[in-house]
């Protein structure tokens, strides 16, 4: 059952009683959104995975002559990828996301942007990836999970509300929380990434951010109870008009008044 919102909160709140709970509620969202032809943006993460197997589950589910037409609608943009690692590297981003929608799904190999992260200048590939955003019309809805640090994407503190898409340097927290895609080694995280950045973020018409886990519960107290500020880069969503945030109980136990 969804907990009524808490008081006092910026955008509207959702608390769900666990994570899958949670996948299923955004599941439903981003169905809705292809269902309208939006262009999506989509993140990565072990955040994502039971999002995005729900919404394999839904999708597979409807009869060919309703899936058809809502795939052939489909278009993305990822938030971001690491530099140095191919589109097939299997830690890629690029390759994330086809083993969780594009492959299960048979997308083509259009409809999922992301940056290319072996491109031979990661500043001018930012720069194209951000024109090109811009040249598909902008985001409709954009779909952020939470970094440990107040991260969103890969844009690291400090960070104010108008950062470009860019590439930029990883802090040494995000590796290490990043490192199960690597065997468990910071040091194999790539030190580099290309990131949509807080601008392109905050220009999206609508934005989602999914935040599970007790471990989260304290960056998101931060990030939606206290003034906005470049240490916590997430914290600028408040600032968005139609911002939706869903958590489920353990990330939103510091959120309660008093």
């Amino acid at each position: 059952m969804t907990a009524p919102p808490l008081p006092l909160l910026p955008g509207h709140l959702l608390v769900e009683a666990d994570a899958a709970s949670v996948a299923a509620v955004v599941a439903e969202r981003l169905e809705q959104a292809l269902r309208r032809g939006a262009l999506l943006g989509l993140a990565t993460g072990r955040t994502m995975e039971p999002v995005y197997a729900a919404l394999r589950s839904r999708i597979l589910a409807l009869a060919p002559a309703e899936r058809e037409p809502l795939l052939a609608r489909w278009r993305s943009f990822n938030l971001d990828e690491y530099v140095g690692l191919a589109a097939d590297h299997p830690a890629s981003f690029a390759a994330f996301m086809r083993q969780q929608v594009g492959d299960p799904l048979s997308l083509a190999a259009q409809c999922l942007q992301l940056p290319d992260g072996v491109a031979a200048d990661p500043d001018q590939e930012a720069r194209r990836y951000a024109a090109a955003l811009e040249a598909a019309g902008g985001l409709d809805l954009q779909l952020l999970g939470l970094g440990g640090n107040g991260h969103v994407g890969f844009n690291e503190p400090p960070c104010g509300p108008e950062a470009p898409c860019r590439c930029l340097e990883l802090s040494a927290a995000t590796r290490r929380q990043n490192a199960a895609a690597f065997g468990g080694d910071p040091e194999a995280v790539p030190p580099r990434a290309i990131t949509l950045g807080t601008a392109e973020i905050l220009a999206a018409r609508e934005l989602l951010l999914v935040v599970t886990g007790e471990a989260k519960a304290e960056i998101l107290r931060h990030t939606l109870l206290e003034p906005p500020c470049p240490e916590v880069p997430a914290s600028w969503l408040q600032r968005h008009p139609r911002l939706q945030v869903v958590v489920d109980r353990a990330a939103a136990a510091a959120l309660s008044p008093g």
